[in-house]
């Protein structure tokens, strides 16, 4: 029989489950103190909890915890992790350690539908919807997991076409009775969905990445199929809604490809199209993948887009490329060991 994961259930979802078992409310309690503070493996370590209680839950539930079954760890220092899911299917998050900040890069789907062009898991295609157990088991079960900063939902997958899941993870997240964090310790990144980005505006006070890549609508159509559905023109409309000017920061994430959008004309696009906007921009490397024929501009070119866009007025980084040698870096995740099994 296959029991229910307790990881990725909310305080107010447990109460319901023990309540129908005949269990008193405070057992909720309890258990999130086991799994989200302790984080322990089996029922049988919580020791607060009646052994006729445990021996009940133990029926029908399980901690969820799941080992990563392989890493990878790059010449500097970033570690790639690979989680077999209880479907058997794999999903990869990636350990940035930096001076000031741990930070993990968690997976929220295996595959993805949106198919952009510079995007190795768009390549896959679109396999499963991860549950709210194993986008969560990504952040419990790293080595680091304690010692983590910082989380960004920048791994596998469109985090809003997976959206309940990840409302539930963000609130177990940030809610006394889960990890307590700090909203602003928390990204999620998006291409661009609208009705999951209201959603996920109004109920979350997270940070927010908008995968941008360039201003003008064709050019951003044959990059990111999602602009004929939803064009970046109605998701400024929607961002401008909301205010970032205070602790809440959006950010636009603008991968540099040579010769295509890495202009005079795309920069001064951009500056417009950001106007009024409290945000920053993130300049990003493209790193090379198979059957595609981008290159990344050169450096002199993405210093002097960002010193363009700064000038005028926009905060802009050039994002440190990390762990590109172990096929971890933006835009490179994805997992061929499903088809490893099958040959073995």
């Amino acid at each position: 029989m296959n029991k229910t994961a307790l990881i990725g259930k909310t305080h107010d979802e447990l109460k319901e489950l023990f309540a129908e078992l005949g269990m008193p409310a405070f057992t909720a309690k309890q258990i999130t103190e086991w799994v989200y503070k302790k984080r322990v493996f089996s029922i049988d370590q919580m020791t607060n909890i009646s052994v006729k209680n445990r021996t009940k839950l133990n029926q029908s539930f399980e901690v969820g915890r799941l080992l990563p079954v392989q890493f990878q760890e790059s010449v500097d220092g970033t570690k790639k992790y690979l989680f077999k899911t209880t479907d058997g299917q794999f999903i990869e998050s990636v350990y940035i350690p930096e001076d000031d900040r741990n930070t993990l890069c968690v997976s929220s789907q295996i595959g993805c539908k949106m198919n952009c062009k510079f995007c190795m898991t768009g390549k896959m295609g679109f396999v499963a919807q991860l549950s709210a157990t194993e986008i969560l088991n990504q952040i419990m079960s790293i080595d680091e997991a304690y010692q983590l900063t910082n989380i960004v939902f920048m791994g596998m997958g469109e985090p809003l076409d997976n959206l309940l899941p990840m409302l539930k993870v963000l609130e177990i997240l940030t809610a006394d009775y889960g990890y307590a964090w700090s909203p602003r310790r928390i990204t999620v990144s998006t291409i661009g969905l609208i009705p999951g980005l209201k959603i996920l505006l109004e109920k979350s006070d997270c940070h927010l990445a908008i995968s941008l890549h360039s201003p003008f609508t064709e050019e951003r159509l044959g990059l990111m199929p999602i602009e004929k559905a939803y064009p970046l023109t109605d998701v400024l409309k929607e961002i401008r809604k909301h205010d970032f000017s205070k602790q809440r920061r959006v950010s636009f994430e603008y991968i540099m490809f040579d010769g295509l959008n890495d202009s005079m004309r795309h920069a001064v696009e951009l500056v417009k199209m950001l106007k009024g906007i409290s945000s920053r921009v993130n300049l990003i490397r493209f790193h090379q993948i198979p059957d595609v024929d981008l290159k990344t501009s050169k450096p002199e070119k993405m210093l002097f887009f960002r010193d363009y866009l700064t000038s005028n007025g926009i905060t802009t980084t050039i994002r440190k490329s990390r762990g590109e040698d172990i096929l971890a870096a933006c835009g490179m995740l994805s997992t061929n060991e499903k088809n490893k099994e099958k040959t073995v």
